[in-house]
């Protein structure tokens, strides 16, 4: 992490929300539902997949997770109505994680029945280690009944392997991604190339499990690490899918789509950006720099 990307993240509070709206805007699909179903369509036109997630997270009120169930039951409905091909992915802690570990559990089962009537998946993503043994406790709960539904693992976890190993028994659907938040070292791979190895490894105990894997990531040689094992494994299309951010590295998209795997594209949307970009930027400046080059390297 350099003292540039630092800098960065430590002056955006003092941005103009208008500039940082400038910012955020290749990122983020908008404010309302309707500018998400409007990226999506155009998504899917270019032949990519996309997933649906509705911009929230360690909300403190009941009726903050009940507005974001209602939100997405929403999306869903939309979604069909449209018919888009976008599946939801939800934050726990969006959900009422931090207030109530049974609340947030009838909260996201509401959601992955919903999703269920309307032939439509709900991924689980993964946040901070905090909340990383309710996640996977819920996940398992749901996944006892219901088939809709999936996991994120992230590979620069020391625990992760284990992790993989659990839910490659019951054949699980997951999301396999680097992680993004500052973790301490007892509990976190620092160096580059060791998570990069151990994300290939995880990749490998997955797929070889037959596990169905999103395979989540804008670095190269990691896509690359999967068109191997992919090989290897002589792995039909529908055995997985590449996954990307909106905004990030459509060239690489492109050409992962062009190679003939499937891609989907994660599409955050809602009227929370501004308090989500500011949070995601001060734990991880490292993205704040990454953004404002990317943003830079796109203008010119």
């Amino acid at each position: 992490m350099s003292l540039v990307d630092r800098l960065i993240a430590s002056s955006l509070p003092l941005v103009p929300k208008p500039l940082l709206g400038y910012f955020a805007r290749p990122y983020i699909a908008g404010e309302t539902l309707d500018d998400q179903v409007r990226v999506v369509r155009s998504l899917n036109e270019q032949g990519f997949l996309a997933a649906t997630g509705i911009l929230g997270e360690f909300v403190e009120r009941r009726e903050e997770a009940e507005a974001a169930v209602a939100d997405y039951q929403a999306a869903l409905r939309r979604i069909a109505q449209d018919k888009l091909d976008s599946n939801i992915h939800v934050k726990l802690t969006h959900l009422g994680l931090k207030i109530d570990k049974e609340l947030c559990y009838q909260n996201v089962r509401r959601l992955v029945v919903s999703a269920r009537e309307h032939s439509n998946f709900v991924r689980i993503d993964m946040e901070d280690s905090s909340c990383t043994d309710d996640t996977l406790e819920i996940f398992f709960r749901l996944r006892n009944e219901l088939d809709n539904v999936g996991a994120a693992i992230q590979a620069y976890l020391r625990r992760s392997l284990a992790d993989v190993r659990r839910l490659a028994r019951v054949k699980a659907n997951v999301r396999l991604c680097k992680g993004i938040y500052i973790e301490p070292r007892r509990m976190a791979y620092r160096d580059k190339e060791l998570v990069r190895s151990n994300y290939a490894c995880l990749l490998e105990e997955l797929l070889g499990a037959g596990c169905y894997v999103g395979i989540a990531t804008h670095d190269e040689r990691l896509v690359w690490e999967a068109f191997r094992i992919i090989d290897r494994l002589r792995l039909d299309a529908s055995r997985y899918e590449f996954q990307m951010l909106l905004g990030v590295d459509a060239p690489l998209r492109r050409i992962i789509r062009d190679a003939g795997h499937r891609l989907r594209v994660a599409v955050p949307f809602g009227p929370a950006w501004y308090p989500y970009s500011l949070r995601r930027f001060r734990e991880n400046p490292t993205i704040a720099g990454y953004v404002f080059r990317a943003l830079f390297q796109r203008q010119s």
